[in-house]
């Protein structure tokens, strides 16, 4: 028997719904998540969020390489400088392409700190994995694991919290 989408969802929601010691906003996540994996929407998601990332790799490094080089920046001030380019313009492209639906392909203010925010997350785990993983594997091999959990890092929380699918507002009429 086939379902209708919302039909659907509310299905898988209520069949998770069994008593756990799952923290409500959690459990709240873990829906979303199995509704995501039977939709499939989240495996295009990550492919298309992937390839925003290759396309900011390369703003990244533009920029980067462009004020150390050319413009004699210093080394710090050089990679801040493209960080806060390559962010922007993440977001941008996210919200327009790979989380278009969710953010309805506005730019918002309050959706850019908290994607900043979470590029912040992803470095930060990318540096402790990398870090952690050092003492006991290959350079090399640390470091294609540390993008890894920053790639995955970075996707969960565009997917879960920055682009996530809000709820109309009832303003009280």
């Amino acid at each position: 028997m086939a379902l209708s989408r919302p039909a659907y969802r509310a299905a898988i929601c209520r069949a998770n719904r069994k008593p756990t010691m799952i923290p409500a906003p959690l459990q709240n996540i873990f829906d979303r998540v199995v509704v995501a994996w039977h939709e499939r929407a989240i495996a295009l998601k990550a492919i298309s969020f992937a390839l925003v990332g290759v396309v900011n790799t390369a703003i990244d490094f533009s920029v980067f390489w462009t004020a150390f080089r050319y413009l004699h920046w210093p080394l710090v001030l050089a990679n801040v400088l493209a960080w806060f380019v390559a962010v922007t313009c993440s977001y941008a492209m996210n919200s327009f392409i790979t989380f278009g639906p969710e953010s309805g392909h506005t730019l918002r203010w309050r959706d850019y700190v908290t994607f900043a925010a979470s590029g912040i997350a992803g470095m930060v785990s990318s540096t402790a994995t990398l870090f952690a993983l050092s003492y006991f594997v290959p350079i090399l091999i640390a470091k294609l694991v540390s993008i890894a959990v920053s790639f995955a890092v970075n996707f969960s929380l565009s997917h879960f919290v920055v682009f996530r699918v809000r709820q109309p507002r009832d303003n009280g009429g």
